[in-house]
């Protein structure tokens, strides 16, 4: 992506969209049936927890001063400080961690401080009634992608795809544009802003205007729930999918995966983020490219299709509300997403 080229048409957003300017005070339930938890405001708890990677205490430092500077007060849970190998802390303590921020009323939100690998280890043991009952936004991305697709299958309740506390930055005064924008979109999304993003145009894309609920995440954390207690249900959705450090053959056989699954057949349309894709074996090249592979296995559908959409592994990586109704409108001159709520 044309880097210079989206942070200019990102700019241009609020000249296009007007932010909402009521918040949620309800829990609202859409024809859908997803439920929207309530949003936040000054003075409400957010609770930072690590279901799946490790990470120090010093290392969320950043992401704490930052919510704290947006008037809301921060509960940090047992696992951060703890390890266990390449886990913060062992299962166990995890599932405690998480289920303790399930259950807490006093908590509005649960921020995941990282992603990495550990969360499928206990899914199925968490007990959501007092969750149901009380819904809260769920913050993360790439591992956190477990969550995210249990929600929408068993639940429907909304959640936040976004960056996490390891991503904040250091110096906020030194900060680049980017890492400011899109930090401060978790932000406007827990406080119940109308989310709007525009992409630059891409020869690949397949134009048209819709309307649905906006789901997805991690390619690879989706393909490997398939068949899972947390099988996402793309049917009738706007499906989002990035991903990082695969080999392209991999992402094909996910692709494929996600084809002969059903997952891609009815979808309202389909956005992908970001690929970091690791360099073929000299010798050994796949020898097709991220375009190549997905308009391969989207050729038999008629909906809408937007490349180098600003969501993945990298520095423009904007929150995204998964369970709300979105606008989506690829056209010749780009790509805008708008959420409903």
């Amino acid at each position: 992506m044309n880097r210079k080229l989206f942070l200019s048409s990102f700019i241009a957003v609020p000249a296009l969209l007007s932010p909402i300017k009521t918040f949620a005070n309800e829990v609202e339930t859409e024809k859908n049936n997803f439920e929207i938890p309530k949003y936040l405001k000054t003075g409400d708890t957010i609770g930072i927890t690590s279901p799946a990677g490790y990470i120090t205490i010093p290392q969320i430092e950043s992401a704490v001063t930052q919510i704290k500077s947006w008037g809301f007060n921060i509960k940090v849970g047992e696992t951060i400080g703890k390890r266990d190998f390449t886990f913060g802390g062992t299962d166990e303590e995890r599932l405690i961690d998480f289920q303790q921020m399930l259950d807490d009323p006093a908590i509005k939100a649960i921020m995941c401080a990282r992603g990495g690998y550990g969360f499928v280890r206990f899914i199925d043991r968490l007990d959501f009634s007092a969750f149901k009952k009380n819904p809260k936004w769920i913050i993360g991305f790439s591992d956190i992608t477990v969550i995210h697709c249990h929600l929408t299958k068993h639940y429907q309740i909304a959640s936040i795809h976004s960056k996490m506390c390891n991503s904040f930055p250091d110096d906020w005064v030194k900060a680049e544009p980017i890492q400011i924008e899109t930090i401060l979109s978790i932000k406007n999304a827990l406080i119940g802003e109308q989310m709007g993003y525009v992409a630059p145009a891409h020869p690949n894309n397949r134009l048209g205007n819709v309307e649905g609920v906006l789901v997805g995440g991690n390619l690879s954390i989706i393909e490997t729930l398939a068949g899972s207690q947390s099988d996402l249900d793309t049917k009738d959705k706007i499906l989002f999918i990035e991903d990082t450090g695969e080999y392209l053959y991999s992402i094909d056989r996910m692709l494929w995966n996600l084809k002969r699954s059903g997952k891609l057949a009815h979808l309202k349309a389909l956005i992908v983020g970001g690929f970091k894709v690791k360099p073929d074996e000299t010798g050994d090249e796949f020898g097709r490219t991220i375009y190549e592979i997905v308009l391969e296995k989207v050729k038999d559908y008629r909906y809408p299709i937007a490349f180098d959409f600003p969501v993945g592994h990298q520095r423009n990586n904007y929150a995204l509300k998964c369970g709300v109704k979105h606008t989506l409108m690829v056209a010749d001159t780009g790509t805008k997403l708008m959420s409903q709520q």
